[in-house]
């Protein structure tokens, strides 16, 4: 059995930023693959006041064990100051997906921090 597969949601403020996100955690080995989704409007409050602006959604498909390196990645690339990174694991899937989720976060020898 593959180990646990995580679904990871993070808003980003525009397509370019998440399509950039979405580029680095794959190249990085950090998700195996990364959803771009429509763009959304939320509504939340930030420092006593009632906001509202448009983002784009990851959903990000990663293992428990890259998640920390994956979260540190997104800490450090985002441009908002508390972004929104939040994973569920997924209590069942077809094992073949299971599989090549892990297979394709599998860290690589050849890349700088094993990423």
């Amino acid at each position: 059995m593959a180990e646990p597969v995580l679904i990871v949601m993070c808003n980003f403020p525009d397509a370019a930023s998440a399509e950039r996100a979405a580029h680095s955690l794959v190249e990085r080995r950090l998700a195996a693959c990364v959803n771009i989704l429509a763009p959304i409007r939320s509504v939340y409050r930030w420092q006593g006041a009632i906001e509202q602006t448009n983002e784009v959604p990851l959903m990000i498909k990663t293992t428990a064990s890259r998640y920390a390196a994956l979260e540190a990645a997104l800490l450090a690339e985002h441009p908002y100051e508390v972004p929104e990174i939040l994973a569920v694991e997924a209590n069942r899937g077809a094992a073949a997906y299971l599989q090549w989720v892990a297979d394709a976060t599998e860290p690589d020898e050849h890349l700088p921090d094993g990423l």
